[in-house]
C-alpha cells in the first residue's frame, strides 16, 4: 500500500500541561518506534498522533487488532521473533484512550505536532500528523465515504498541508482547499486540526441526542 513519509523536523514537540502520556514518557515512546527493527517502518510520534484520530473518527469503531499493527510498520508486517512489543503497545494504547475520550466529549485536544526552528512554514511542521491521520483513511476508508457536504470541508483543513500532486481524484476537495486561507502561523494551523477533527466526529459519530423526560 502507498504510503507518505514524515518530512524531517529538525525540531522540538509542542505539548501542554495536561497530558495522559508524559514529557518522558512521550520521549521513550519515539525512542521504542526508533527501534523498531530495519526491515519494518513505523510510524514517528506526530504521524502516529493523527493516525489515531482517524482511527477513532470512524463511524464504526476499529478493532483494536486491525488498527495496532500499522503502528509498528505502516504495511502492518510481522514483529520479528524476540522483538517486546508489550511497552510500545501500552503507551500507544494510552494515548488512543485519551484521544478517544476527548474526541467523543468533542473537548480540545493537543495533537503530538513538531515546531520547526526559525519560525518556519506552519504546514511543514503538522505534515507528519497530516501525513498519519492520511494513513488512517488509506486504510480504513469508511469516513471519506460519508456525506461529502458534512465532510468536504474539515477534511480540508487537514488535507490543504498535503502536496496537491498527492490528493488524486478529488476535485470537490482540492477546490475547497483553494478556498481557505493558508495558516499564518502553527497556532492557527494546530487549532483547525482539531477544529476539523471534531467538526469530523460531528458526521462519523454525531452524539445520542438525550431523551425528554
Amino acid at each position: 500500500m502507498p504510503h507518505m513519509r514524515r518530512n524531517h523536523l529538525p525540531a522540538r514537540p509542542i505539548r501542554a500541561a495536561q497530558q495522559a502520556l508524559t514529557e518522558a514518557e512521550l520521549g521513550e515512546l519515539q525512542e521504542r518506534l526508533d527501534r523498531v527493527p530495519a526491515s519494518l517502518e513505523p510510524l514517528d510520534v506526530d504521524m502516529l498522533d493523527g493516525y489515531l484520530c482517524g482511527v477513532v473518527l470512524q463511524p464504526r469503531p476499529v478493532p483494536r487488532e486491525r488498527w495496532l499493527p500499522h503502528v509498528v510498520d505502516v504495511d502492518a508486517r510481522e514483529v520479528p521473533a524476540g522483538f517486546d512489543t508489550a511497552r510500545l503497545h501500552s503507551l500507544v494504547l494510552r494515548r488512543h484512550a485519551e484521544l478517544e475520550r476527548a474526541i467523543t466529549a468533542r473537548h480540545w485536544f493537543d495533537p503530538w505536532v513538531f515546531e520547526l526552528e526559525d519560525d518556519g512554514d506552519p504546514s511543514a511542521a503538522v505534515y507528519g500528523w497530516v501525513a498519519g491521520f492520511a494513513t488512517a483513511m488509506s486504510l480504513f476508508p469508511a469516513l471519506q465515504q460519508l456525506d461529502a457536504q458534512r465532510i468536504t470541508e474539515p477534511l480540508a483543513l487537514i488535507y490543504r498541508h498535503l502536496d496537491p500532486d498527492d490528493l488524486e481524484d478529488a476535485d470537490d476537495l482540492l477546490e475547497e482547499i483553494e478556498s481557505i486561507e493558508p495558516a499564518a502561523t502553527l497556532a492557527e494551523a494546530v487549532e483547525d486540526l482539531v477544529r476539523a477533527t471534531l467538526l469530523l466526529a460531528d458526521a462519523a459519530r454525531p452524539a445520542p441526542v438525550p431523551r425528554r423526560r
